[in-house]
């Protein structure tokens, strides 16, 4: 048996993601190196860390159903072990001690559930909101009740399942002319969903690699594929990966160009309204504005003294960021300078959704 504490880490950064932790996640896997390690995320199963405690809970409660002579107790433990109490010292030895006593108590008086046990958990339940008397007088206590909408069950008919990704799926967008769904995962792909088109396994998908050059051939990236966005005529996708790079691809799936500057991974990217730009944010604490027809970096704004988790554009050539450091700048190309920056936040801003700018508004300074 061996773990090692890239094994270790990467699947904890995977149960912060799972569990809706993006910022934790980011800030995890920056300190801990996740980029850099050789584990193909694609073939670790959603929940992997979970199972593994699961398994070693019931190696456990295992231990504590046998003998010292190596037979197995009849029966099961008094309770179930929680995490910590697998994880304190001699728990092992006190549970299955008291799990001797109680199997010797039932064999005495010849019964599993001791007499009169049915009758105190009833009673005991008068005494709390589950229970009868109680509870009924707590829910009696509001005259009135509240105004609650029914849920809305949606008939299984109606709803379209896009299958095809082989790990979890970070970000979708809808194409702004198009019916089609564009989608990034941990697969290290993105994909194209056409909604008009199906096939015998479902809408019809077009899969974008996202691939490194190593040894003079192109092989998958295995990271992360977590920000995408559509130009405003829906002809181009921009696509950000754990691996640094941006990409913009065709409608059709087609690579267009590769954008590289990042020294780091890219946690949002956003197209300008015009076109012809297109702004990333990455944990290197930069933010980039990048000629969408050349591939080539307009200006790097280097404000942030921690990652940049978020952009917005305000107008074509003005934005706002946001990052791990409590700070918004508003910033504009071919200023040295941010325009305006924002201090005060008490938290620090979660990864996705973090700022949005107003589109019509004057504060800024409109072109």
């Amino acid at each position: 048996m061996s773990i090692t504490s890239d094994e270790v880490n990467f699947l904890v950064y995977r149960y912060l993601q799972e569990s809706g932790f993006s910022h934790s996640a980011f800030t995890f896997g920056i300190e801990s190196h996740i980029s850099q390690s050789n584990i193909n995320g694609t073939l670790v199963p959603p929940a992997a860390l979970i199972s593994i405690l699961q398994k070693g809970l019931q190696y456990v409660e295992a231990e504590i159903s046998i003998n010292e002579d190596g037979t197995v107790f009849d029966g099961r433990p008094i309770e179930s072990l929680s995490l910590i109490d697998a994880v304190m010292p001699d728990v092992v030895q006190t549970r299955q001690q008291a799990f001797r006593e109680k199997l010797a108590q039932q064999q005495a008086t010849g019964s599993t559930v001791p007499p009169g046990a049915q009758q105190n958990v009833a009673k005991n339940g008068e005494g709390t909101v589950n229970g009868e008397e109680n509870g009924s007088h707590a829910m009696n206590n509001h005259t009135e009740a509240m105004d609650v909408d029914g849920d809305v069950e949606i008939p299984a008919s109606k709803a379209t399942v896009l299958r095809g990704h082989e790990s979890e799926v970070f970000i979708c967008a809808w194409n702004p002319v198009s019916d089609l769904l564009a989608s990034g995962s941990g697969d290290s792909t993105a994909r194209i969903w056409n909604l008009n088109e199906k096939s015998s396994s479902g809408s019809t998908q077009l899969v974008l690699r996202h691939c490194i050059r190593e040894g003079g051939q192109d092989v998958p990236s295995n990271k992360d594929v977590t920000s995408l966005d559509w130009n405003s005529d829906g002809t181009l996708l921009a696509t950000g990966s754990y691996d640094g790079f941006a990409r913009i691809w065709t409608k059709d799936g087609n690579l267009a160009g590769t954008l590289g500057q990042h020294k780091g991974p890219i946690f949002a990217l956003k197209w300008n309204k015009k076109g012809n730009c297109i702004l990333s944010a990455g944990v290197d604490k930069t933010t980039i504005i990048w000629d969408a027809h050349t591939g080539e970096a307009k200006q790097q704004f280097p404000f942030h003294s921690a990652p940049a988790l978020d952009v917005d554009w305000q107008n074509n050539t003005t934005f706002a960021s946001c990052s791990t450091d409590m700070c918004i700048h508003v910033c504009r190309l071919g200023s040295d300078r941010p325009l305006k920056t924002f201090q005060g936040l008490r938290s620090r801003p979660t990864a996705s959704g973090c700022v949005s700018v107003i589109p019509f508004t004057n504060f800024f300074y409109n072109d």
